[in-house]
């Protein structure tokens, strides 16, 4: 056997071996992006779980701030649909109307001694602040694990493997402006 033909052979090997080890990369990082949304799915579902509780304890005090109680079903609602449907954009948009809800009710309970020292009040909201803040820190990990995918998917040389395989982009967890603006603390216990 020629060495030409020697060199060929093992050029081609090293060729394989190097798209072999770019498609699995690429196949880690698509699993990396459905794994950081279903983290995210995992909390949004405790969340969802936990919010009539809240909003049943909160409705035995309130009675006549049925308005920001029902806004906030409502908004409950809103992202379960979008997590069953896998609508990341629309899933923005309804969280940003869950939070600012949830902002709300908070706010309003302040005007109510009884529930603030109400045991199980305190205990759910306790639990949906933690919910809320693991979920920001899930929403950001998704957000870094989305635009790693996207980056790669788009270089050269794994974009030939992408979009030979049909590798796809994916979009961001993205939120309203309102979510990201400073909250006026004034205005929520005025």
């Amino acid at each position: 056997m020629e060495f030409s033909s020697i060199l060929g052979m093992l050029l081609a090997a090293a060729v394989l071996v190097y798209a072999i080890v770019l498609y699995n990369n690429l196949v880690m990082l698509k699993h990396s992006v459905s794994k950081a949304f279903s983290n995210i799915d995992v909390l949004l579902k405790q969340r969802h779980d936990e919010l009539p509780k809240l909003v049943e304890v909160c409705r035995q005090y309130m009675r006549h701030e049925q308005e920001t109680l029902e806004k906030v079903v409502r908004a409950r609602s809103a992202v379960f649909a979008a997590r069953e449907n896998g609508n990341i954009p629309q899933l923005g948009a309804a969280e940003t109307m869950l939070r600012q809800g949830l902002g709300n009710l908070f706010a309003l309970a302040e005007s109510y001694p009884d529930l603030k020292a109400d045991q199980n009040f305190r205990h759910l909201q306790d639990r949906i602040t933690a919910l809320e803040n693991a979920i920001a820190d899930r929403r950001e990990f998704y957000n870094d694990t989305v635009n790693a995918n996207n980056t790669r998917i788009e270089q050269f040389p794994d974009l030939v493997i992408a979009r030979t395989l049909n590798f796809r982009h994916r979009d961001l967890l993205e939120f309203a402006d309102d979510e990201k603006r400073d909250v006026d603390m004034k205005s929520l216990f005025s």
